[in-house]
């Protein structure tokens, strides 16, 4: 479609036609979703009599969205264009590309489509490798509006920064129903977007309804779009979805308005919700006779019929199309359930980045293996670097990487102009601009979810998160991008570096800007955990996690910020340290000690009171960890100590100690033991501190204990 002056043809029932849009297409993908829909409601009603390879176990209709959802995907068609959407928007992926047997046969369960199996149904994605890119779906609610938003701005990146003029034009487009515009997610994207004026549509499907809660108790008045009147930036419109006319013209106009460079749009289209919620649920529970039957008066379907028939349609050609659609839906149904089942042996592959399943199999996000290699990086430091601080060696090495990779950026909550509460960033916006460090809105949410949808757009974020604690409201965004390359069977990766301070300080704790809990990441599958002791580790392992085919959490520890404790000669900017390769800082032959982070430098201290008796390994990342190099040491030694600074139950130490326990068991002299912090939050006074953390003197004493038994 252009976007030339409005034509219109006015048919015998005067409906206006705006010819610019090709309604066959609009009409054609809106009855193959109704088809698709109906089909699986009514195996759904039928369960007990339809044989299980033909169930669809997460049924979700899109019966009364679909029509406006087809005709925002004739819109999108700019090989740049970027969607985020959500369980309901089967519709828009059938009009931008989706093939009918995937459209059914991941719902299906089976194998190949957009998940293999994986995920259910609903949850769809659409690498655009020849067309739109639409994002991996979510089962969150409101999880797609912050990586659209970061689309977004890698649009404007690409095109104003790496000068890329085939992203002229291009935009994203962020789904969801009322009640997701209650979502911290929204909230973010939309301060994003206006803010900084990002090419970005939302599209609001307003069906009044969240499962069974009324839209009242989701915005104020039930209507988005009149809240929104104040906003600045923001163009707004609001309509009738069922109307074909009004909802073409009101999306030609955002869409039209959002590709022109104007800035981001909202559109909120009114429609009924034809079905329950889901297939187990049952609307007559919690909806009158009469609401359902007023819906079921909306259906935008006859609608759209008496839009295009016979003003652009014959009967004749109607009734045609309804049999292309009645027999495409009947072959792409019978190739679904032609396919086999996901193969199990499969199911554990893709959690990390691996060689592809099928040599024409790519994977959509990431630098590319070749971008990666011509960056190059050695695993052996340079001896003659000088002295540096922790923060010094994050610092050099964020600055060689931008000046290396135009695809790096660096951002977060005062990280720019300021250089970041720790100053780890200081400098860098001067030198390298504020289009490449910059300062976002205080959302760890928006700031993790921005960096997804970047990383997605073949860029390379690198954010931060001013305090471990911080990162909590995240933790949604933070699951989905690490299992994203799994869920969606190695089609898509976000392969994202977050830097994340926290840990005790010089003399002082807290709950909040103290927290350790990196199990927490060890425990969320596709992430990489770095927890570096010195500053020339920090340089190797944050340049390996900025070439590096997945997410990595990367832990900045207060005390070796604020401190000269993890000094180190800075290992040059050529220095990749692989991950899950520990660092044996200590040779010994009766013990061995195992730990990471700040713990390591206590534990110097108290292994040098023994010399020649204490193995001492730094494991330096913890997912992956060195199993290998600690199994090693332990059936030498027959002994461990663990010590981590992260609480004592299920701490990572746990699963250090049952790994030994298993793999190690005829070889110990005496009990795996762990030194960690009890099962308290971080406190705040020394002396509560000092009360919980282990320290050197508590190190020695248990190393002394564990030689003498």
């Amino acid at each position: 479609m252009t976007h030339a002056a409005t034509s219109l043809h006015t048919d015998a029932s005067t409906h206006p036609v705006d010819t610019r849009f090709d309604w066959r297409r609009i009409a054609y993908h809106t009855m193959v979703s109704r088809a698709l829909d109906d089909l699986e409601e009514t195996l759904n009603r039928n369960r007990a009599s339809v044989p299980r390879e033909h169930q669809v176990l997460y049924q979700f209709s899109a019966r009364g969205h679909d029509m406006g959802q087809c005709i925002l995907g004739s819109l999108l068609g700019h090989v740049h264009d970027g969607v985020g959407a959500y369980y309901r928007s089967r519709p828009l992926l059938l009009s931008v590309g989706l093939p009918i047997d995937d459209a059914h046969g991941s719902p299906l369960g089976r194998a190949g489509g957009f998940s293999d199996g994986r995920d259910i149904g609903v949850v769809c994605n659409r690498p655009g490798w020849n067309g739109v890119t639409v994002l991996p779906m979510a089962g969150d609610v409101g999880a797609q509006y912050t990586p659209a938003a970061g689309w977004a701005q890698s649009i404007m990146y690409r095109r104003d920064t790496l000068g890329d003029s085939s992203y002229g034009g291009a935009m994203a487009v962020a789904l969801g129903g009322d009640a997701s515009v209650a979502t911290n997610g929204f909230w973010s994207a939309l301060t994003m977007a206006t803010t900084l004026r990002l090419p970005l549509l939302f599209y609001i499907e307003d069906n009044g309804l969240g499962i069974s809660v009324k839209g009242e108790m989701q915005t104020p008045g039930g209507d988005i779009s009149a809240n929104l009147a104040s906003f600045g930036n923001l163009f707004l419109r609001s309509g009738d979805g069922c109307d074909p006319a009004e909802s073409a013209s009101l999306l030609a106009e955002c869409v039209e308005h959002v590709r022109s460079g104007s800035g981001p749009a909202l559109v909120r289209l009114t429609v009924p919700r034809l079905s329950s919620h889901s297939g187990p649920d049952n609307q007559k529970g919690y909806r009158t006779d009469a609401e359902i039957d007023a819906d079921r008066a909306r259906d935008p379907l006859p609608r759209l019929r008496a839009h295009v028939v016979p003003a652009i349609l014959s009967d004749d050609e109607w009734a045609a199309l309804e049999a292309r659609v009645a027999h495409d839906v009947e072959d792409g149904v019978a190739r679904a359930r032609e396919r086999p089942a996901p193969e199990p042996a499969d199911v554990r592959r893709f959690v990390y980045e691996e060689a592809p399943r099928d040599s024409d199999m790519r994977t959509f996000g990431g630098l590319t293996r070749e971008q990666r290699d011509k960056l190059g990086g050695a695993d052996v430091p340079e001896e003659e670097g000088d002295i540096v601080r922790l923060p010094e060696a994050i610092r050099r090495t964020l600055a060689s990487e931008l000046a290396a990779n135009p695809r790096v950026l660096v951002f977060g909550e005062d990280v720019g102009r300021k250089g970041g509460v720790h100053l780890v960033t200081e400098g860098l916006q001067q030198r390298f601009g504020a289009d490449r460090v910059f300062d976002t809105s205080l959302s760890e949410e928006g700031i993790i979810g921005r960096a997804v949808g970047m990383a997605v757009n073949g860029l390379m974020p690198v954010t931060e998160i001013q305090f471990r604690k911080y990162a909590d409201p995240a933790h949604e965004q933070l699951n989905n991008c690490g299992t994203m390359r799994w869920r969606t069977a190695n089609q898509f990766a976000a392969p994202i570096v977050v830097r994340m301070p926290g840990g005790f300080g010089k003399d002082v704790g807290d709950p909040w800007h103290s927290l350790s809990g990196e199990v927490t990441w060890a425990h969320t599958p596709g992430w990489q955990v770095a927890m570096p002791s010195n500053a020339a580790d920090a340089s190797g392992l944050l340049r390996a996690a900025m070439r590096s085919g997945n997410p990595t959490i990367f832990f900045e520890h207060r005390s070796l910020l604020m401190t000269s404790d993890g000094s180190a000669r800075y290992p040059g900017d050529n220095y990749v340290l692989p991950f899950g390769r520990a660092n044996h800082l200590r040779d010994g032959d009766q013990l061995t000690v195992v730990s990471w982070g700040a713990m390591v430098h206590r534990c110097i201290a108290a292994a040098d009171q023994f010399p020649g008796d204490v193995h001492l390994l730094d494991l330096r990342t913890i997912m992956p960890w060195d199993r290998g190099a600690v199994l090693e040491s332990v059936r030498r030694t027959g002994k461990c100590l663990i010590v981590h600074e992260d609480t004592m139950t299920a701490g990572f130490g746990a699963e250090i100690a049952a790994v030994l326990a298993r793999d190690a068991f005829w070889f110990l002299d005496a009990p795996i033991e762990r030194l960690a912090v009890e099962d308290v939050p971080m406190p705040y006074h020394e002396s509560l501190l000092s009360a919980v953390l282990p320290d050197a003197a508590r190190i020695t004493s248990a190393i002394d204990t564990l030689l003498r038994t």
